[in-house]
C-alpha cells in the first residue's frame, strides 16, 4: 500500500473535498439508503468496489486518495454528460451509477475517519 508523504495543505484541501462532497450527495443518499436495505446493499457493493480499486492501485483508504478517486468519478461523469441530480428532489431508487459512487465514498470515508 502506498502511504505517500502528504502535506498539511493537501490534507486539508482533501478533508474539505470530501466534507463538500458530503453536504452534496452524502447526507441524503446516506440517510435514503439506512432508510432502504436494497439501497444501502447498493451503497455497500459500491464501497467494496472503491476499496478494491484503491488497493489495486496501491493506494490506502484515505482522505486524500478518497478526494482523488472522487475527482475521477466525477471527470468520467463530466465526459459521460452527467450532472448531478438534484438530491433534494430525488428518488434514490433511480440513482445513476455515478451518484452511488459518490455515496458510496462519502460513506468509506466517515467509516474510516477521513471527514
Amino acid at each position: 500500500m502506498i502511504r505517500e508523504p502528504v502535506s498539511a495543505v493537501d490534507l486539508v484541501s482533501a478533508q474539505s473535498a470530501l466534507d463538500q462532497l458530503m453536504a452534496m450527495v452524502g447526507v441524503d443518499g446516506l440517510v435514503a439508503a439506512f432508510q432502504c436495505p436494497g439501497l444501502l446493499a447498493a451503497v455497500d457493493q459500491h464501497v467494496a468496489a472503491i476499496r478494491e480499486s484503491l488497493a489495486g492501485a496501491g493506494r490506502a483508504v484515505d482522505a486524500v486518495s478518497l478526494a482523488r478517486y472522487t475527482r475521477s468519478v466525477l471527470s468520467v461523469a463530466a465526459r459521460d454528460d452527467r450532472r448531478l441530480a438534484d438530491v433534494a428532489a430525488l428518488d434514490w431508487h433511480e440513482a445513476d451509477w455515478y451518484l452511488l459512487r459518490l455515496v458510496a465514498v462519502c460513506a468509506l470515508a466517515d467509516a474510516e475517519g477521513c471527514l
